[in-house]
């Protein structure tokens, strides 16, 4: 009897132990932690980390066929193959199926190795103790030495997921995948800018543009603040997302303590996602764009977008056009036809309530339909305009790049669509050209059927009747423009114009510019371009104004189309244009006025001490920056140099005389840039010899105007050095610098020789080195070696963060 009870409950332990091995297979054969000389190979389904709490695994996971990347997900859901990627190692490198390894090397360092033992991945650590990995119960994948030092981790490295409490930085960015089966880097990215500010970027195939917040808003119209240079947003568990730019949001559901992830999707928007335990799915709790079709480049270029509440959004090539992949819209449509540049091979097709924004030629108002159509047709590079009827005058905007379009009936304006005459008669909504005929064969003669006599007598009196209130008529026009006269003799209408002045960019009469200059008296500057005079508005506001010469004078079509783009970009470091003239041969633009003038009269003056002039240095490569890679119109400045580089009250610099060349598309090379552009000295090398440019020559001069800077030497007079035998050497400003820093190595005081003397030895040397370093980058005779502006302003950012650990030598 006692055999029988032991033998049956033998059989109960052994019977648990069984059931509890195969309810709970991670606990037995998976860990949290792998330590050094450890590796995860591909083939093993159970190599894999799981947090303490069982939320996110770290394993190899299958983005196609025998193409798999080392990823972190959520284990929710828990049905299906389709688990929620929150982090991917090597999301544009996959590797193999068969032979593929993670590898915790004694070395300190995390690799990941594809099937020919080739590093694809790795984390380029080094620790002389043990280190392991880990993954926390936050999601975070993290590899540290034996005394607790934080080598590595997957938070500092997000993919297009921010978990609660993982921070977002001025180094960090989420990028979106390429679609919802394609894990590759795609084209929208969510990151702080060089002015402090959160932003959407739409890198696209051939232009990058910010779509959110609005382009067209200031920062604080949009709600942000850029004077938090801290650049930090974060999530918590509640569902509270707060940003150092002042933007905040809270989910739908804030207050409960969720599995929540916030990630910019594949279709440039960005969603916070919170786990719902009862549906056992996630659901969107919070979204930056309600209306889809509004993200730029979402269905690609000549292509509409489409969308009805409650269903996707669809992408449609616009007529006449042809998908270049079937598979991806990203790519937009290709035209179907050859556009010749002769306008009478030319027609218009009409697309009712269909808007493209950006990517204007200029802004037209107050035209004719048929004069904005002649306007395209004198284009070649003009795709179609849009075109909006009001009281006051169409709106014409002829359009270079047809991105971003989509179909509301709400849009209270149509695009006429540009395409070669023999492809309009397909179409039903083609625009015809009618012609007058006055010939005896185009007119018909009608018959009467009252009788004359009476007629002739009605006719008659009703001529003098007409001619009766037509003189009453004139009568009281002539008094009402008596009194109107009278009343703009008075100064309410000025300071109602003013009014308009106040709140925006406004024409100005020539009357009321030279009343503001007294007869322009007070000259402040002179260039190629025009003489600049000092004035003063009836609200008291001082203001520079400048009066183009007449020489230069363009036709007012193309004066005003390039005032429109200048009068739209705003930029703390970019001069400010408040508005224009334009009457008969007169030319004049209206800027804020600078209290200090411009930085070439400055460079001699005690005033400019070492910290202004690398904020100056910073503050310019960011205007710059601004205009080359983040205006919906890409702008060339082509005259950077110390005179276009203003001073406010507080020395805070603000480049001017932007504007005039404009580029399309930032990878465009064009030569046809006016040559009296630019100025001897600061003009690189493949302008001078009179190749085709491109963003690089700003960044050219950018590196003249550094180098003035910190030399006080400018780039034309030249400088002379003393050799070895001791012989003053006749030498370039920039030979001299880059010889001297050559010989960093060997000359521990190579800066004291090149360093402005008004500065008197008072200045930081690891920021002075920086500046000096990334100036000779700029000045790299071949173009492609130059970095961009914003790459420029990052460098000096990342060198001003590392400033506190340096001090102020005086020498």
């Amino acid at each position: 009897m006692v055999a029988q009870a032991s033998n049956t409950m033998d059989s109960l332990v052994l019977f648990f132990l069984l059931s509890l091995s195969f309810s709970l297979p991670f606990s037995s054969l998976s860990l949290d932690t792998i330590h050094e000389g450890t590796s995860l190979a591909i083939e093993k389904s159970e190599d894999i980390l799981i947090s303490p709490d069982g939320v996110f695994s770290a394993g190899f996971y299958s983005v196609g066929d025998n193409a798999y990347c080392y990823a972190i997900w959520f284990n929710k859901p828990s049905r299906g193959k389709n688990q929620t990627v929150i982090w991917m190692a090597n999301r544009d490198q996959p590797v193999n199926g068969r032979s593929s390894k993670l590898s915790l090397l004694k070395t300190g360092s995390l690799i990941l190795t594809d099937a020919g033992k080739f590093i694809v991945w790795a984390t380029n650590t080094q620790s002389l103790s043990p280190v392991h990995l880990s993954l926390y119960n936050t999601g975070n994948l993290v590899l540290q030495n034996m005394e607790g030092v934080t080598l590595w981790e997957s938070f500092d490295f997000p993919t297009d997921t921010l978990l609660p409490q993982q921070l977002l930085t001025r180094n960090t960015r989420l990028v979106s995948s390429r679609s919802q089966t394609n894990y590759s880097s795609g084209f929208y990215k969510l990151y702080f800018d060089n002015d402090n500010l959160l932003r959407l970027l739409h890198d696209g195939l051939e232009v990058s543009s910010v779509y959110w917040p609005d382009p067209w808003l200031v920062s604080w119209e949009a709600g942000r603040s850029a004077y938090n240079n801290s650049r930090i947003a974060v999530l918590d568990t509640f569902g509270n997302f707060s940003s150092s730019d002042d933007f905040t949001f809270m989910a739908a559901d804030y207050g409960l303590e969720l599995h929540r992830r916030l990630r910019i999707d594949y279709d440039g928007d960005v969603r916070l996602y919170s786990w719902d335990k009862v549906g056992e799915k996630w659901v969107v709790s919070w979204q930056a764009i309600q209306r889809p079709c509004i993200i730029y480049g979402i269905c690609g270029a000549n292509s509409l977008c489409s969308y009805i509440v409650g269903s996707d959004r669809k992408c449609s090539c616009l007529p006449g056009f042809k998908m270049k992949n079937v598979t991806d819209w990203s790519y937009g449509c290709e035209p179907d036809f050859h556009l010749s540049c002769n306008r009478n091979e030319s027609g218009f097709l009409l697309l009712p309530h269909v808007e493209f924004f950006g990517y204007d030629y200029g802004f037209f108002p107050n035209s004719t339909l048929d004069q904005c159509k002649n306007l395209c047709l004198q284009l070649c590079n003009c795709k179609g305009f849009q075109f909006k009827f009001s009281p006051k005058g169409g709106s014409c905007y002829p359009k270079t790049l047809l991105l971003n379009g989509y179909r509301s009936p709400n849009f209270e304006g149509d695009l006429y669509l540009r395409l070669p005459k023999h492809n309009l008669f397909s179409f039903t909504n083609y625009v015809q050209d009618f012609t007058l005929d006055c010939s005896s064969k185009g007119t018909v003669q009608l018959g009467r059927s009252y009788n004359k006599s009476r007629a002739n007598g009605i006719v008659k009196f009703m001529l003098w009747f007409a001619c009766g209130v037509g003189g009453f008529e004139i009568i009281c026009i002539f008094l009402v423009w008596c009194l109107l006269s009278r009343t703009q003799q008075g100064s309410g209408a000025n300071k109602q114009g003013y009014l308009v002045a106040i709140t925006g960019f406004r024409r100005f009469t020539y009357a009321e510019l030279k009343k503001a200059t007294k007869g322009f008296k007070d000259e402040i500057g002179r260039g190629a371009g025009g003489i600049v005079y000092k004035g003063v508005l009836p609200d008291n506001r001082a203001v520079a104004i400048k009066h183009l010469n007449e020489h230069n004078n363009q036709g007012e079509g193309e004066f005003l189309a390039e005032v429109s783009i200048i009068g739209r970009i705003n930029h703390m470091n970019l001069i400010e244009m408040w508005g224009y003239c334009v009457e008969g041969k007169h030319r004049l633009l209206v800027y804020e006025y600078m209290e200090h003038g411009s930085l070439a009269q400055n460079l001699s003056s005690q005033a400019l001490d070492w910290e202004k002039r690398f904020d100056i240095a910073v503050g310019t490569a960011k205007g710059l920056a601004y205009l080359h890679e983040e205006c919906l119109e890409w702008v060339l400045h082509c005259d950077v140099k110390p005179h276009n580089i203003l001073l406010d009250s507080n020395y805070q610099p603000k480049v001017a005389d932007f504007g005039l060349s404009k580029l399309q598309n930032r990878n465009l090379e064009n030569s046809s840039f006016s040559r009296i552009r630019g100025t001897r000295g600061y003009m690189a090398p493949e302008w001078v010899c009179n190749l085709p440019i491109t963003s690089k020559v700003d960044v050219y001069s950018y590196g003249i105007v550094v180098l003035e800077m910190v030399t006080g030497k400018g780039p034309t007079r030249g400088v002379h050095a003393i050799d070895s035998g001791g012989l003053a050497e006749p030498k370039t400003l920039v030979t001299l610098v880059r010889e001297k820093r050559n010989e960093a190595a060997t000359m521990a005081s190579w800066l004291e020789e090149i360093i402005d003397p008004v500065l008197e030895g008072n200045y930081e040397k690891g920021k002075m080195e920086t500046l000096v370093t990334v100036a000779l980058q700029c000045l790299e005779e071949e173009k492609d070696a130059r970095p961009s502006m914003s790459q420029v302003v990052e460098m000096l950012l990342s060198q001003e963060n590392d400033s506190h650990n340096d001090h102020v030598v005086n020498l």
